[in-house]
């Protein structure tokens, strides 16, 4: 075989093989021929004519995201950062106008942006900006929607990420949220001490309506006992008052008894005659008497006075 049918062969598989070429999987790759766009091709082997077709660039088609701050103004004139996360991709059926149209998409994409976001948090209050970035997100995709469908670039969704105010803002911000809280957690503290001392204003008066009814009961039954031990002497011929003379003074004595029976106690009764027992009971039934008289007289004096 002739040297020059070799080196023909060998050209020509050379030219063939310079025109396969591969597309990766979410890549669009653009065709020219001799300068002036020639097709589009999808992932997967392709074949261009060698020396006649080029590839002009290669475009993702999968979904990318750019991060956009902006600095801005709110309606109360405080300085506050926004981060705004656009996440977009290239329309597979747009792909020549995504190549063509847009030198750079990612300075006309922070361009809206910025547009957007400057014109909608003045109008807002740093509590808003808050309350509403949804809002400021969906205000965000709606403008870039309308401007980049026609560049071939389809907005799939806008976040605001951060919100990030003054650091003095910030710091007078963290004071209001913890002096709420600790007025909120004085509250708090207020009614547990209100319920506490009226629970126990409750506990200490049924103590005392229980221990009055209890030394009631104890008294009573005291008038019972010795009601039935004046009955019992006066059934042997003792009379009432001998009786009462006679109880007074065994309650003495057992009152000496109950005090010498603690070896350490330091109550001392006075008088502690023999005598005592009947002379209370004397000045006892000197006061009874006493007293009735004064009483059978102030009524007496009451009949006079109506009568005249």
């Amino acid at each position: 075989m002739p040297i020059f049918s070799i080196i023909f062969i060998l050209l020509g598989l050379f030219i063939l093989i310079s025109g396969l070429f591969t597309v990766k999987q979410q890549t669009a790759a653009i065709i020219e021929r001799f300068g002036k766009f020639q097709s589009i091709r999808h992932s997967g082997l392709q074949l261009k004519i060698p020396l006649v077709d080029r590839i002009s660039g290669r475009l993702s088609l999968k979904i990318q995201q750019l991060d956009v701050i902006v600095e801005t103004k709110t309606k109360d004139d405080v300085f506050v950062r926004l981060k705004v996360s656009v996440q977009y991709k290239v329309i597979k059926d747009k792909v020549e106008d995504a190549f063509y149209k847009l030198d750079y998409p990612h300075d006309q994409i922070t361009s809206y942006v910025f547009d957007v976001v400057r014109a909608e948090v003045p109008k807002m209050i740093l509590d808003d900006v808050f309350l509403k970035k949804d809002d400021i997100a969906i205000a965000v995709k709606t403008e870039l929607n309308d401007a980049m469908q026609n560049y071939g670039y389809d907005i799939i969704k806008t976040l605001v990420t951060d919100i990030d105010p003054d650091a003095q803002v910030k710091e007078a911000m963290n004071r209001i949220n913890a002096a709420d809280r600790e007025k909120t957690a004085a509250q708090y503290e207020g009614d547990a001490q209100r319920i506490l001392i009226v629970e126990k204003a409750k506990a200490e008066a049924e103590s005392k309506r229980l221990q009055g009814q209890g030394i009631a009961d104890q008294r009573r039954e005291i008038a019972r006992g010795l009601e039935e031990s004046v009955d019992v002497l006066n059934r042997v011929g003792i009379n009432s008052q001998e009786a009462s003379a006679l109880i007074v003074v065994t309650q003495h004595y057992d009152t000496l008894q109950a005090i010498g029976s603690e070896t350490n106690s330091n109550l001392i009764l006075l008088p502690n005659s023999p005598q005592a027992g009947s002379n209370m009971l004397n000045d006892m039934v000197a006061s009874f008497t006493a007293s009735n008289q004064i009483g059978e007289s102030m009524k007496n004096q009451k009949k006079k006075t109506k009568e005249e």
